[in-house]
């Protein structure tokens, strides 16, 4: 049966949302709300393979709906940028929900504690989705809200004091956020007349440098917000470590990569073409604050004993590296960025997946109360060992390459202090990895007692391990993900 391309550029949106819309109709129902969901995501995974295909192929995908044609119809378009992350969202879905059956914050039959989980994981699912295919600058504000209700039901759902917090604080930070967006969009639309990806593009080259510079700066902070960028990343350590892990980790590898695509989106495709004195000045701005969000994120993770908040940190600080390879302004630099972001969203995740095993087993995330786990479980050791040393950036792993072809274009073009940083950021890095290994692997248990083991993880056994083969796979046959960042960059017209 041939799925009409229409229905295959949607995919992103409407198949979450109908995972969530049944899934929240059999909430009395668990078992059959988890056959649901599972449905729904590995339709998904099939779409999203399909998308990928086809954008190799070089196949036109775009839809307008409404009655009206583009600029001024709803248009929804995917290309080589957009198929890769709808894909990662699929994978990253599905890991979640293999390791929720096994999941500690679940009932011992493996069902969903708070039957309202699963839809508003699928409802989240629907604004990621949405932000990758659109092709409008206001409908893409409307799905990082649609995201953002998803995200608030999600800290929510469990109803603990400290998860309510949370919400709150998440809410009353990204709603600045949410406010910088919403005035930037309305001024591109006063100034260009225009919202659509590419009647913008073709607007932005007849822009004063002036008004130009006003409108990248606007929605550059709007989107560094949705990052959790230097400075303005407070609701992310505020927030992420009172989630489930298996939530966790799933908003942990997405959320913030949805700001970073954003911004590349923006500076290295629809704003490319506007005067390089307005371009040039906002892609140096975005490199000291690259450079700021690398330093600030790993000195957090250095401080925190937590693990959860320690990997939180982390996460800001990868987020510079991202917009390091935006801020160059090249067709490598952001094909760097793609190939980091594709790599981080992996190894992030199950850094959150491995931490939430080792909680089971240990009783605890705080470092200082936990150990034993390298003599109790030498291939949760090798498994913790493979994302974190790819984080560092050690070959022949995926972060190795990730940073090599970021760093490589940085030197290339002059930029030595920015490289500098980096340098110095990775070897951080390789200090609160080394912090989690020696405390939680290496040191015996402060409580001698504690029996460090746990039922019912295979599962989450099976998405740790699956997860580090693709890492060691992206490592050690780079070329095939290189090759095709490489060509998403040049797609997008990310050269200057």
């Amino acid at each position: 049966m041939t799925v009409p391309m229409s229905m295959l550029i949607t995919s992103p949106i409407f198949v979450p949302l109908l995972t969530a819309v049944l899934a929240t109709l059999a909430y009395r129902r668990p078992a059959l709300q988890r056959a649901i969901s599972f449905t729904g995501i590995l339709a998904l995974l099939a779409c999203a393979v399909a998308l990928v295909q086809f954008a190799i192929e070089g196949r036109p995908m775009a839809v307008s709906f409404g009655g009206w044609e583009a600029p001024f119809g709803i248009e929804f378009s995917v290309d080589r940028l957009g198929a890769i992350m709808v894909l990662l969202t699929a994978l990253m879905g599905l890991a979640a929900l293999v390791f929720q059956i096994g999941d500690p914050e679940t009932s011992p039959a493996g069902e969903p504690s708070k039957p309202f989980v699963l839809p508003l994981l699928h409802g989240m699912l629907v604004g990621v989705g949405g932000a990758f295919v659109t092709a409008d600058l206001f409908n893409m504000y409307v799905w990082f809200e649609v995201m953002l209700i998803g995200v608030l039901g999600l800290f929510a759902a469990g109803s603990r004091l400290d998860q309510l917090e949370a919400a709150f604080k998440y809410f009353v930070l990204n709603v600045a956020g949410t406010l910088l967006l919403v005035v930037a969009v309305g001024a591109v639309y006063a100034v260009t007349g225009q919202l659509n990806f590419t009647a913008l593009s073709e607007a932005a080259a007849f822009l004063s440098p002036g008004m130009a510079l006003l409108l990248l700066a606007s929605l550059g902070v709007a989107f560094l917000v949705k990052a959790g960028a230097f400075p303005l990343f407070a609701w992310l350590p505020a927030a992420y470590h009172t989630l489930p892990g298996p939530v966790l980790a799933l908003v942990a590898g997405l959320l913030t990569k949805v700001g970073v695509y954003a911004l590349l989106r923006v500076f290295g495709d629809v704003f490319a073409p506007a005067p390089e004195a307005a371009l040039g000045l906002a892609l140096e701005a975005l490199g000291w604050i690259a450079a700021a969000t690398m330093l600030t994120g790993v000195l957090g993770a250095a401080y925190h004993w937590d693990m959860r908040r320690i990997l939180g940190f982390h996460i800001i600080s990868q987020i510079g590296y991202m917009l390091l390879g935006i801020a160059l302004g090249t067709e490598a630099g952001n094909g760097g960025t793609l190939f980091y972001t594709a790599h981080h969203i992996i190894v992030k995740a199950n850094l959150f997946f491995i931490a939430a095993i080792a909680w089971r087993m240990t009783g605890s995330y705080d470092l200082r109360k936990i150990g034993g786990l390298a003599n109790a479980r030498p291939l949760l050791a090798i498994v913790f060992a493979i994302p974190a040393l790819s984080l560092v950036g050690i070959p022949p792993l995926s972060g190795f390459w990730a940073k090599l072809i970021v760093l490589r274009e940085t030197l290339a073009l002059g930029h030595v202090a920015w490289t500098v940083v980096a340098l110095v950021v990775s070897f951080l890095t390789l200090y609160s990895m080394m912090k989690i290994w020696m405390e939680a692997f290496w040191k015996p248990h402060p409580d001698p007692s504690h029996p460090l083991e746990a039922r019912g993880l295979a599962p989450a056994w099976c998405v740790t391990i699956g997860l580090a083969l693709i890492t060691v796979l992206i490592g050690l046959f780079p070329d095939t993900l290189a090759g095709y960042c490489l060509a998403a960059a040049a797609e997008i017209g990310g050269a200057r």
